[in-house]
């Protein structure tokens, strides 16, 4: 029994000090680009990089494989990497195009397999391909410099004088987005710059080739023993990427002020109001887990409606507050899609505004087509055939026609008219609808038309 003992307290031993051997190594975090640059890969970027930094890494590689993507998120992917503390690498495994290409010229060293390449940046249009127009391209011309600028300079020397020379010269990321830039013999004036990784070597755009992540690891990084951890995005990652998409975005609003005006149009708790309430949740719900949306957003949000519904059932018409209402139902909509605290801006690119404003513009926009087609819809064939009733009922009335006697007849309101209630003529109820202002309890009425087995009535004024 002593031997058994003395055997397992040994395995224990060597155990503990093969796991503290372990926990010893330097941590290299791995996060796979390896799908077009989109919401997605933002996430898992701001995720990854954050994992890293909470397992210590020692260094950050990029593993990317990608033809390229949104400009909007390759900006936030390059200035994240810019800002990020820890050195972050990229290995391009065969394809880093367009945004591809602006990422990886983010990050602080470049590997490339011997069959890979890098360049084409060109913003396209997302629909045709063709070409955007050039304040786009001068945009990312600036972007593509300013990222190669940030590497700085380094001492070379060149016959025997000591000179200053970019680390990666501006002008050959530029080439990448302009074909009138002229690398020679890379790229004459018809040519947009895409490197192979030797010509990227030659050019100070490639600090080494290899074929693996093992390779660079221990090749240019020096490590021989080391742990390789990878990013592993959940399905929760993948379903928040998909909800950050501007274009889900954008849709995500439409269905919120579609929701929102057929709900006003017949009040009630219904499908309009769940739908509009679903859309928000969807919309504000990323937003705030990922730190961009605040309370306070969603609380103006929230106000909006209620100045809105304050405007409709209240005070009928449209004044300060149907314009408060919607001016702080914009502005929460746009601030939850940009990084502020308490109107804090410091910091925020312009584009990144721009995005936001934009996104809801368009959103609203499709919001306003969704009424007006469906509003033209309703009781015609399809899916809104029963939404109204049909004239196809020939001989067969439902409710009695006796109110269309009453134009023009006199009556009391038996409650307050805020546009509608009830008023009594002739000793009888109907319901009926203010045609201006309100009408308060015990006014005298008068009846001045019958439209849709409506009274719409105005005060009499004797």
């Amino acid at each position: 029994m002593k031997n058994l003992y003395a055997a397992f307290m040994l395995l224990m031993l060597i155990s503990s000090i093969g796991l503290r051997a372990q926990d010893d190594k330097p941590v290299i975090y791995r996060i796979n680009i390896k799908e077009n640059i989109g919401s997605h890969t933002w996430v898992y970027l701001q995720n990854g990089l954050h994992e890293a930094a909470i397992r210590d890494a020692r260094a950050v590689i990029l593993h990317m494989n990608t033809y390229g993507g949104g400009v909007l998120e390759a900006d936030s992917m390059r200035t994240a990497i810019l800002n990020y503390p820890l050195p972050v690498y990229v290995f391009i495994d065969n394809n880093a195009a367009s945004a591809g290409a602006l990422i990886s010229i983010a990050c602080d060293s470049i590997f490339m397999r011997n069959s890979g390449s890098i360049g084409a940046a060109t913003v396209v249009d997302g629909a045709s391909g063709a070409a955007a127009p050039d304040k786009y391209q001068s945009y990312m011309r600036g972007t593509m410099r300013a990222t190669a600028e940030s590497h700085g300079k380094v001492v070379t020397v060149q016959e025997g004088d000591t000179v200053m020379k970019w680390r990666r010269d501006p002008l050959i990321a530029e080439a990448m987005v302009d074909e009138r830039i002229v690398i020679p013999g890379y790229a004459d004036s018809t040519q947009i710059l895409t490197l192979t990784a030797s010509q990227a070597m030659e050019l100070g755009y490639c600090d080494g080739m290899a074929e693996s992540i093992h390779e660079v690891i221990v090749t240019y990084l020096g490590l021989s023993d080391y742990t390789l951890e990878t990013y592993n995005p959940s399905f929760y990652d993948k379903i928040k990427g998909f909800l950050t998409n501007g274009v889900v975005q954008a849709f995500l609003i439409m269905f919120i002020i579609g929701g929102i005006y057929f709900e006003l149009q017949s009040p009630g708790i219904g499908f309009p109001t769940a739908a509009a309430i679903t859309a928000a949740i969807l919309y504000f719900a990323p937003l705030y887990l990922t730190g961009y949306a605040q309370n306070w957003e969603v609380l103006l949000f929230v106000l909006g409606l209620i100045f809105i519904v304050f405007e409709i059932f209240v005070i009928p018409g449209f004044g300060v507050p149907g314009i408060l209402g919607i001016v702080l139902i914009f502005s929460a909509l746009v601030l939850a899609l940009v990084g502020n605290i308490r109107f804090n801006f410091e910091g925020l690119p312009p584009d990144e505004l721009f995005r936001a404003v934009m996104t809801v513009l368009g959103g609203m926009g499709m919001g306003v087509v969704l009424i007006i087609y469906l509003s033209s819809r309703i009781g015609k064939p399809g899916f809104l055939n029963y939404a109204a009733l049909h004239a196809d009922q020939e001989g067969f009335v439902s409710v009695s026609m006796e109110p269309l006697t009453m134009v023009g007849r006199t009556g009391v309101a038996a409650t307050v008219l805020r546009p509608s209630g009830r008023v009594i003529i002739d000793g009888e109820y109907y319901d009926a609808i203010s045609l201006k202002g309100f009408i308060e309890k015990g006014d005298e009425v008068v009846v001045k038309r019958f439209e849709n087995f409506q009274l719409y009535v105005v005060r009499n004024k004797k």
